[in-house]
């Protein structure tokens, strides 16, 4: 049975987090540096170097590279608080998608690996990107469909293609690449910029969390050698599923952050806002909005954390994607339904940048398409349904 008690440890970092974003980052919510295609790295550098003061840059990491070690259960606390504000998880380093690139090359990196690119990443010395998903005819939600290739010439492997909506590509450092080998994926790591690496444009989304964007990235022969193999060769389906189903559980830690300072704004609002005689909160439709608010934001939060304590009970690789799967459509569309919520309660100032709750509303509608769509979700856990069924009934 899950254990819901936390450590002492879990609720100091939670306060100190709390403390910190209040205090430090919200602040920074105005500052013109945040630009359409996210925080600049000047301001994303300036707010790291407070987190480093704190002691909370990269919490979630080993000690080995600045943090405290936490498991998947303990992260959910931490990130949570981190979420309050949208450049929280920036500031503290773990924001997608350098959060889960640190932790797949912590699960599978070699120990060079580890120095090269790890390292640097953890003290936020540089940004990353995953170079997965690829434009129309190439992989998406399927990668079965992927287009990038990786050939052999001589020791050395060859990757062209193009990848798109690749997220922080723009003023990355590092990248994670999968490409099609002779039969399967492999994962490549790349130092950026790189000459044969060329972004040829940053699409404009509706979200502005992520530092550099969401980029269309264009691989002209790009020579790499064995040792910037992640992993093992006509490994990478597996690797990515090491990244992938944390990440999609870390994605709803925080923006579970994001929906609940959505909710306690518009609560604010409708306490001291009148209308027809009385608090729009003493009006019951107003009311039963913020009480379904309540209600979502606790059944996401008891999602995401046993969802996490089944991960660390079992780890990634026996997730194929019936938990963090089942926790990302449920998580993504209860914190849309609490941020629509929020816009709808406080009306014409619900769709202003007067507050944070217009662009919540943005970035936790894109979620619920990141790291899959809940719709490939329930296509996938419905998959599972039939064969338990045929298992269960075989023979009858």
């Amino acid at each position: 049975m899950i254990d819901y008690n936390r450590s002492a440890l879990e609720l100091e970092l939670e306060s100190k987090t709390a403390a910190f974003i209040r205090d430090q980052i919200i602040p920074y919510e105005k500052d013109p540096r945040i630009l359409s295609h996210g925080p600049s790295d000047e301001l994303r550098c300036e707010m790291q170097a407070k987190a480093k003061v704190a002691g909370l840059l990269v919490p979630h990491l080993p000690q080995a590279y600045g943090g405290y070690g936490l498991n998947h259960r303990q992260t959910a606390t931490v990130f949570r608080a981190s979420g309050f504000s949208l450049l929280g998880p920036v500031a503290m380093n773990l924001m997608a998608p350098d959060e889960g690139n640190m932790y797949l090359l912590d699960q599978v990196g070699t120990p060079e690996q580890k120095a090269h690119f790890l390292r640097p990443l953890a003290a936020g010395e540089k940004r990353s990107a995953f170079f997965m998903t690829e434009p129309d005819g190439g992989a998406g939600s399927d990668p079965s469909l992927l287009a990038t290739t990786a050939r052999r010439d001589g020791n050395h492997w060859v990757i062209s293609g193009r990848k798109w909506l690749i997220t922080g590509a723009e003023g990355a450092g590092i990248g994670i690449v999968m490409a099609k080998t002779e039969s399967a994926a492999t994962l490549f790591l790349v130092d950026l910029p790189h000459h044969g690496v060329v972004t040829e444009r940053v699409l404009n989304t509706i979200d502005r969390t992520m530092p550099g964007g969401h980029a269309v990235v264009r691989f002209d022969d790009v020579r790499v050698t064995p040792d910037q193999i992640l992993g093992e060769v006509e490994g990478g389906f597996t690797a990515a599923q090491i990244r992938l189903a944390p990440a999609r559980l870390t994605h709803c830690m925080r923006w579970w952050g994001a929906a609940n300072r959505a909710h306690v704004i518009a609560t604010d609002y409708a306490y001291h806002r009148q209308g027809f005689g009385k608090a729009l909160i003493d009006h019951e439709g107003v009311g039963f909005m913020l009480a379904d608010n309540e209600i979502d934001l606790h059944q996401a939060m008891l999602t995401i954390d046993h969802a996490a304590w089944q991960l660390d009970q079992h780890g990634p690789l026996r997730d194929d994607t019936a938990v963090s799967g089942r926790a990302k459509v449920a998580v993504s569309e209860a914190l849309f339904r609490v941020a629509d919520r929020s816009v709808q309660i406080m009306g014409g100032a619900g769709v202003t940048d007067d507050t944070p709750v217009q662009q919540i509303f943005r970035d936790t509608r894109a979620f619920r398409i990141y790291d899959g769509p809940s719709e490939v979700h329930r296509w996938s856990i419905a998959k599972r349904i039939k064969a338990t069924y045929r298992a269960v009934h075989a023979g009858r």
